[in-house]
């Protein structure tokens, strides 16, 4: 069994990085390997953006990362600096910089590049997309 960090920076839409990287996930846990986490990086924050609305032709990978995270207690981490630049707030991070709403999931915490160094001392491989 191997433990895998797992590394998003493709957005929702434009990318495929978030799809293959969502049924890299699901295989790896079919095949019993364990996710220690998913990092979103760079554009791959937009995936907590709880605003999206897909079309119904679509999949909906906002929602489908929110499963996978709570059906196998996987944590889900945005990169908190590459979400303000794109406009990706918690709650906490709305208060701090002044706007009056938020649109990341709760699903989907805020962390450094630290929570990523962690991630990698941890797993046995870093997997990204």
């Amino acid at each position: 069994m191997s433990k895998f960090i797992i590394q998003v920076n493709g957005s929702v839409y434009g990318s495929t990085a978030s799809f293959r990287a969502l049924s890299f996930c699901q295989s790896a846990l079919a095949n019993g390997h364990q996710i220690i986490n998913v990092f979103f990086y760079q554009d791959g924050v937009t995936n907590s953006n709880a605003l999206t609305c897909p079309a119904s032709d679509e999949i909906d990978m906002h929602s489908n990362w929110q499963s996978l995270s709570s059906e196998h207690s996987i944590s889900l981490t945005n990169c908190v600096s590459a979400a303000l630049r794109r406009g990706v707030l918690s709650p906490q991070d709305a208060t701090e910089n002044g706007k009056l709403q938020w649109n990341s999931s709760d699903a989907f915490t805020m962390g450094g590049l630290g929570e990523l160094v962690v991630g990698i001392e941890q797993a046995d491989r870093l997997i990204s997309f």
